[in-house]
C-alpha cells in the first residue's frame, strides 16, 4: 500500500537558503497600536499566537521605514536603532516555534498621517490628533490628494527620493540584525511604491513618471537597493497590486511586467493583493477573488506568487497551491478570527493532530477519541454519579 500524499498545502517550500514548513503564511495587518514605532508585549502575543497556530510564515505588519512614512501615529516603524529590540523578540519567537518570520518594509506616501480606524476616517490634525500625536505632512510622487477632503501631499523631488531609497536600505539592516528571515517590500494597497506605479497618482513629467518604464524606475530602485543589503541566502518578496480599485489605473498586464523586473532583480516571490488607488472595487469579487491575479503573474512572469483575498476554507487553500494558482495562500482577517486556522487546515486535510504543538497535539487528540465515542452533544444530559446507600 502506497504511502498517503502530503496535501500541497502542508508540504515545504524553500525560498534561497529558508525553507518554509508548509504554504500557509499571515499577511501583515496593521495593529496600530504602538508608540514612536516600539513594538512591545502586545505584538510579542499577537503575533506569536500564529507561530503556535501552525503557520509557516508571519508576516510583521507594514513597518515605517520612516517617521513620515508612516500610516498612523500608531505604527511599528524601523527608522531607528531603538526600534530593533522588539522586534527582535517577536522574530525568535516565531523562530523558535517553527515559522519563518518576515517583516513588510513599507513608505506611506499621500496616504500617511491617517487615524488610526477606531478614531474615524481621514488625516490626523490638531483637531483630531490624541494627546501626544502631531499631525504631518505627507509626501507622494505628486500633489495628488488620496481622497475627498485630503490635504494634497508634497511631491518628492530627485533629491528626496534618494533619500527614502536609503531609508528602505537602513529598515532592511536593521530588520536582519533583528533576526527577520525574510523582508518583503510593500508596493501594493495605494502606498508610496504603488503611487509611483499607477498612472492616477504619478502626474511627474520627470525620469520617473509618463511610461510604465519609468513610473516603474523608483520602486524597481529601492527594490534594488534592498536586494543588495539583504543576504544572498534570504528571500526577497514584493507586495503588489495588480490592478487599482478603478479600471482607468494600473492594469494586470502593468503588473506582470513590473513581476518580470522584480524577478530580474532577485525578488524570490510576489505577495498578490488589489486595490488601494481610486474608490470602490471595479473588479469581480467572491471567495478567492484575487487568486487569478496570482495565478496571471506566476504564469506570465515565471515568479512564485502568494494569493490572498477571501480565502477561508482549508479545502480551498489547498486546492489553490495543488493546482499551480499559486505558491503560498495568506490569511489576514482569517487568522484574526482563528489565530490556529494553520493546525485547524492540517487536521483538516490529513485528520491528525501532529501539526499542532506537542503540549496540546496529544490532549487534543485523545478528546476527539473520547468524543467520538459518545457521539454529538445533543443538549443537557449530566452525568449521573451512583449515590452511596444511606446509613440505618
Amino acid at each position: 500500500m502506497s504511502e498517503p500524499t502530503t496535501p500541497a498545502l502542508l508540504q515545504p517550500l524553500t525560498l534561497r537558503g529558508v525553507t518554509l514548513p508548509n504554504r500557509l503564511a499571515v499577511a501583515p495587518m496593521c495593529q496600530y497600536c504602538v508608540t514612536d514605532g516600539v513594538v512591545g508585549d502586545y505584538h510579542l502575543v499577537h503575533l506569536g499566537r500564529f507561530a503556535l497556530g501552525g503557520f509557516g510564515l508571519v508576516v510583521v505588519e507594514a513597518t515605517g521605514v520612516t517617521a513620515e512614512g508612516r500610516i498612523s501615529p500608531g505604527d511599528v516603524g524601523l527608522w531607528n536603532d531603538e526600534q530593533v529590540p522588539g522586534l527582535a523578540r517577536v522574530a525568535a519567537f516565531l523562530r523558535d516555534h517553527g515559522s519563518v518570520p518576515a517583516i513588510q518594509l513599507a513608505h506611506a506616501g499621500g496616504k500617511a498621517n491617517t487615524l488610526r480606524p477606531w478614531d474615524g476616517n481621514g488625516q490626523v490634525t490638531a483637531e483630531t490628533a490624541r494627546p501626544g500625536d502631531a499631525p504631518w505632512t505627507p509626501v507622494a510622487p505628486s500633489a495628488v490628494p488620496m481622497g475627498e477632503g485630503w490635504t494634497a501631499p508634497h511631491p518628492l523631488s530627485v533629491a528626496e527620493l534618494a533619500g527614502v531609497r536609503d531609508a528602505f536600505v537602513a529598515a532592511a539592516r536593521r530588520a536582519l540584525a533583528a533576526g527577520f528571515q525574510v523582508a518583503e517590500v510593500h508596493a501594493a494597497h495605494g502606498y508610496l511604491l504603488n503611487e509611483f506605479l499607477s498612472p492616477l497618482t504619478n502626474l511627474r513629467d520627470d525620469e520617473y513618471g509618463g511610461s510604465l518604464e519609468n513610473r516603474m524606475r523608483f520602486p524597481l530602485e529601492v527594490v534594488a537597493a534592498v536586494r543588495e543589503v539583504w543576504p544572498a541566502d534570504l528571500p526577497l518578496m514584493v507586495r503588489v497590486s495588480a490592478v487599482d480599485a478603478t479600471r482607468e489605473g494600473t492594469s494586470l498586464a502593468d503588473t506582470v511586467t513590473f513581476a518580470r523586473e522584480l524577478k530580474a532583480l532577485g525578488v524570490d516571490a510576489i505577495d498578490v493583493s488589489g486595490g488601494g488607488i481610486g474608490p470602490g472595487w471595479e473588479h469581480p469579487i467572491g471567495y478567492g477573488y484575487q487568486v487569478p491575479f496570482a495565478a496571471a503573474i506566476r504564469e506570465q512572469a515565471g515568479i512564485p506568487t502568494m494569493a490572498v483575498g477571501l480565502l477561508v476554507d482549508p479545502q480551498q487553500a489547498d486546492t489553490v497551491v495543488a493546482t499551480g494558482q499559486a505558491d503560498l495562500v495568506a490569511v489576514a482577517r482569517e487568522a484574526q478570527d482563528d489565530p490556529n486556522f494553520a493546525v485547524h487546515a492540517a487536521r483538516a486535510l490529513t485528520g491528525s493532530h501532529d501539526a499542532y504543538p506537542v503540549q496540546a497535539g496529544p490532549r487534543l487528540a485523545s478528546r476527539e477519541r473520547l468524543l467520538q465515542r459518545l457521539g454529538p452533544w445533543t443538549g443537557p444530559d449530566p452525568v449521573r454519579v451512583e449515590q452511596p446507600a444511606a446509613q440505618a
